[in-house]
C-alpha cells in the first residue's frame, strides 16, 4: 500500500474521530450547534416530536454527559482498589440505563437506537420528559423538576427521594440555570439555525 494511501486513511480515521468527540465549548449552545452541524436538527426535531424544548434537552445532556457519546458511571470498587465493573448500566449522551433504555425502545418501536447516537439521545429525553408531563404533571419546560424526575425516575419523584439527597436538590439547580443560559444563547442564533444561514 502505497504512503499516500495511508495517510488519507489515516486522515479519515482522524476526522471521524473528531466529529465523534463533544463539542469544544460546552457552555455556549450556539457554538455547539456551530460545530456539531446536525445536532440543532435532531435536537429540535424531537422538540416539534415531544415538546421538550431544545434548552431543556441541552441541559440535561450537559448534566449527564458534557456531551461526550460513550460517557460511563464511575467504576464501583472493592476493598477501595479492586475496580469491579460500573456503579450503574448508564451509558451515552444522556446516561441512559440498560433497562430505561429498553423500555423506551419497546414504547417507542425504535429498534435501532443506540445510547451513544446523539439523535436518539435527544429522542429519548423528549419521550422521558412527555412521560414525566402525562403522569406527574410536571411542564416539560420545567428543567427542574424535569431533571428530578429524570435522575429519580417518576416512582422517585412522587416519593420525593430527591429531598434526602441534598446534592441532587443542587445539581437539579444547577440544570435548571444551565437551561435557562442555553435559552437565552439559542434566542441569538435560532433564526440563523432554523433558516440554515448559521452552516
Amino acid at each position: 500500500m502505497s504512503l499516500t494511501r495511508l495517510l488519507l486513511i489515516f486522515s479519515l480515521f482522524a476526522l471521524v474521530g473528531c466529529a465523534s468527540g463533544p463539542p469544544k465549548n460546552v457552555d455556549d449552545v450556539c457554538s455547539i450547534f456551530k460545530e456539531k452541524d446536525d445536532w440543532y436538527e435532531y435536537a429540535n426535531d424531537s422538540f416539534e416530536k415531544w415538546g421538550v424544548p431544545v434548552h431543556v434537552q441541552m441541559a440535561i445532556m450537559w448534566q449527564e454527559s458534557r456531551f461526550r457519546a460513550e460517557a460511563k458511571t464511575p467504576r464501583d470498587w472493592i476493598l477501595g482498589f479492586i475496580p469491579y465493573g460500573r456503579i450503574t448500566t448508564a451509558y451515552g449522551y444522556a446516561q441512559v440505563k440498560d433497562e430505561t433504555w429498553d423500555w423506551y425502545i419497546d414504547q417507542t418501536g425504535n429498534w435501532g437506537a443506540d445510547r451513544d447516537d446523539f439523535e436518539d439521545a435527544t429522542d429519548f429525553i423528549g419521550w422521558y420528559g412527555t412521560y414525566s408531563q402525562k403522569t406527574l404533571g410536571i411542564s416539560k419546560w420545567d428543567a427542574y423538576n424535569q431533571y428530578l424526575a429524570y435522575h429519580e425516575g417518576h416512582g422517585g419523584w412522587k416519593r420525593k427521594t430527591y429531598n434526602k439527597k441534598p446534592w441532587l436538590i443542587k445539581v437539579s439547580q444547577k440544570v435548571k440555570r444551565k437551561a435557562a443560559i442555553y435559552d437565552k444563547q439559542l434566542r441569538r442564533c435560532k433564526d440563523d439555525l432554523d433558516d440554515g444561514s448559521w452552516f
